[in-house]
């Protein structure tokens, strides 16, 4: 009897054990979900604001050279591709006797694919795409807004939540893209606007 008994204790304390190490495990995994969650979030963001900022400096030349900024990313690419830039270089005047003035001299030209895209992982066919996105493209806009009497360009580049979180925790983005539509905020990455005269981006 006194061994039964005994067993008996020692298979409610392996019990007790056992739930005790699955209660353990669940408060562990809901503290860890979300820092799982929010640590692959800020590395997709750093991965897709790179390419905005590439968006962003591939329009601006555009703009530079074309007095307006691209509508469309085939436009934008075919550009690109072909687009050069001149290598200025700064010397005196030499009909300056002060020696304060300069000139600009034009030396040679640069195609800008090899100044914006030397070192990127991506081709510039890819430019359009959203990282992480399983193919899905940015929405990019260009326009024209008046200010002060003047018409100004403008251009936006979006990229939502729904695309570059793809494959994570549905509800989780659901309740992400909520919260910011709740500050009445874009839910996700952005640069420029159609609406003010800014190439800034939402994460800056």
């Amino acid at each position: 009897m006194q061994n039964i008994s005994q067993m008996k204790k020692i298979l409610v304390q392996i019990v007790l054990l056992a739930i005790i190490a699955v209660l353990a495990f669940f408060v562990y995994e809901s503290i860890m979900k979300p820092v799982r969650f929010d640590k692959e979030k800020r590395a997709r963001q750093k991965v897709v604001v790179e390419k905005l900022k590439d968006i962003r400096n591939s329009q601006l030349v555009f703009k530079k050279i074309n007095g307006s900024y691209a509508n469309e990313f085939d436009t934008l690419i075919s550009f690109l591709k072909v687009a050069e830039i001149p290598i200025v270089k700064m010397i005196p005047d030499p009909e300056d006797t002060t020696f304060t003035r300069t000139i600009n001299d034009t030396v040679g030209y640069i195609k800008v694919i090899d100044t914006l895209f030397a070192r990127k992982d991506y081709t510039i066919d890819q430019l359009a795409i959203i990282p992480f996105s399983g193919g899905e493209l940015f929405e990019m806009h260009a326009d024209t807004i008046e200010r002060g009497g003047m018409k100004v360009f403008v251009f936006e580049v979006k990229a939502p939540y729904t695309a570059f979180l793809k494959g994570m925790n549905d509800q989780t983005v659901r309740n992400l893209i909520a919260k910011e539509e709740d500050l009445e905020r874009y839910p996700g990455l952005k640069v420029g606007s159609l609406t003010e005269p800014s190439t800034d981006g939402n994460w800056e």
